[in-house]
This record gives structure tokens, sequence and C-alpha cells, in this order.
């Protein structure tokens, strides 16, 4: 496993690591090795493999925590000093795919970003990995092996016990009409712990990017309670929205969701909601506790162990078996 150990995801790669260590009936030897980056004045960098990985299997734990360009160049160049280290496999784990929201010619020229991505990583690694992709079909994108983890599980495993009546007379609300499926996908696994769920809808209308005009929810909310469900919380904005007018239909208590949490423009606004649950794919740090962490690190370690010894995935994503 190689991780920049000055990053700020590196707790995320070492409780991967840890897992790793820990797993009954490992047969293999895990070892962490860090990613040095050297930066310069004129704010040129380099990186370095600190050690020897030639004929090994190289997991890189990436972190998502750089700004979009630092992120997308770093992770060329990692990917690059890997190539000339001459491992057997180059494993990229992704906890955030950065570009994920470009992913289609919406207009005329413009650039589709995560397709450009998708050849990079293509270029240089065996396979990749991360979770909740925003868009599913970017993984046609890669030439390799990519697999789009989701953290569904995770969270009704987190919801059950450290939040049991978040679950009684419970809604799944999608924020917009795309996230229609993502929601019934959450539903799914609900009803196959025995827990009874339905879905409400959320249409939105822009005016331009990261500016809701209007939002009306299709569903019955009245007296329930109300989970808001998304892949990435940016700025915020539409789940404030789409909260409001859950509070509006009579919606009793209301949550929100999302696996990916930027928080561009802070946390002072989301006082509408009773909870905000977000992954550890990125940093984040809360003095209110209003604002919970759900840690993916046992699903990507469980991922990681199961690709290594050639074992399948889609045990993790079954609604009706708890993760190890």
């Amino acid at each position: 496993m190689i991780a920049d150990p000055l990053s700020k995801s590196f707790g995320f790669a070492k409780g991967i690591y840890n897992y790793l260590k820990a797993k009954e009936g490992r047969n293999f030897s895990v070892k962490l090795v860090d990613l040095q980056v050297f930066n310069f004045k004129d704010g040129e960098f380099k990186v370095k493999i600190a050690e020897n990985i030639r004929r090994k299997k190289c997991f890189l734990i990436f972190d998502s925590n750089k700004t979009p360009c630092r992120w997308m160049c770093e992770l060329a160049f990692t990917l690059e000093a890997m190539t000339f280290s001459s491992p057997e496999e180059i494993n990229v784990i992704l906890p955030y795919t950065r570009f994920a929201r470009q992913d289609k010619k919406d207009e005329s020229r413009v650039s589709v970003n995560s397709r450009v991505l998708a050849d990079i990583v293509s270029m240089y690694a065996t396979r990749g990995m991360t979770v909740d992709l925003h868009a599913g079909q970017i993984q046609e994108y890669f030439n390799i092996p990519f697999d789009n983890l989701y953290s569904f599980t995770t969270l009704v495993d987190y919801l059950e016990k450290n939040h049991p009546r978040i679950l009684d007379d419970l809604v799944i609300v999608s924020p917009d009409l795309g996230g229609g499926k993502r929601a019934e996908g959450l539903v799914k696994r609900l009803q196959q712990r025995g827990i009874k769920a339905s879905v409400a809808l959320g249409h939105k209308t822009r005016e331009k990017d990261n500016e809701v005009a209007k939002i009306v929810v299709i569903g019955d909310v009245e007296n329930k309670n109300c989970l808001i469900i998304d892949d990435i919380i940016d700025t915020g904005n539409t789940l404030i929205k789409t909260a409001e007018v859950l509070k509006a239909q009579g919606a009793r208590n209301i949550y929100a969701y999302g696996t990916h949490g930027l928080f561009t423009c802070g946390i002072d606004k989301f006082q509408v909601f009773d909870k905000v649950l977000v992954s550890d794919s990125l940093q984040n740090i809360f003095l209110d506790d209003r604002f919970e962490i759900v840690p993916l690190i046992d699903l990507f370690g469980e991922a990681i162990y199961r690709t290594i010894v050639g074992e399948s995935l889609s045990i993790l994503f079954d609604g009706c078996i708890k993760q190890v």
C-alpha cells in the first residue's frame, strides 16, 4: 500500500492498512510505503516512491482532499513514478473521484473531464476503485477494471447501530429526478433488512451552476422522518432548499446523507437539518454535533482484500449482509 504520510487522507490509508493487517485468514504480507512529494519554489513538484515496489501488488490510496488541478496532476505523476518502479500491479484507490460531475458533453465546445481522467488512469493502472460515483456510466470510460463501491450498506449499518429512530416512518428523498435510482437502491437495501421506507423525489430547476431556482417534492412526507441522499454535498444549496420544502410539507424530522462532503460554503447554513451524515472519503472536522461521519475504511479494506484474493465484491452491496 502506498500513501503520502503528509496528506490529509493518510489516516484513511492507515486505517485500511490496519484493517488488512488484522484480517483473519490473511496469507499475504502487507506493507505501508510512503509516497514522497517534493515541492519547488516555482510551484512545480515531483513525487517518489520511498521504497522498492518491484514485482509487488501495489494499492495507491490517493488523497482526495487536494484541489482538483493539483489532485489530477499529482495523480498522473504518481502513476508514472509507480510504472517506472516495475510493480506487478498498480491498483488506484480514489476515495472521491474528482471531475466526475463533468461526465458528458452538455453544451458545445466543452471538455468531458471525467473521460480525460479515465484515459490517464487507464494508461498506467491495472485496476481502479472508488465509491459512489456521481454517474455509474463513468466506469465505462476506463479501459481497465474500475470498481464503483456503494456506501449504502455501510450507511444502513451505521443508522441501525447509532440512530435506529431515524429508520421509523422513513422516507428516502432524492433532491432531483436523476437521483431516483440511488434512492430506490437504498430503499431496497432497507427492505432487505426488514425496514420499510418509501421514496420521494425532488424536481429542481437551475438558472446557473450551484444556484437552484426552485424545488418541488413529489411524494408523501407529512409526519415522516425524511432522509435526503446525494453523492456529493458541495455548496449544500440543493439539500437545504429541499429540506425547506419538506418542512413546509409537514415532515417530522429531516436528515441528510452525502457520501462526499465538500462543504465549499461552510456548514453554518445547514441548521435546517436534524442531522447531516457524510463519509470519510474527504477529511472533515466538525465541531457541531449535528454532523457525523460514517466511516468507509472497512468497506475499502474488505474490497481491497477481496481484490487481492480474487473473491467477489458484490456481497459488500447486499443489504441483507452486514459488512465484516
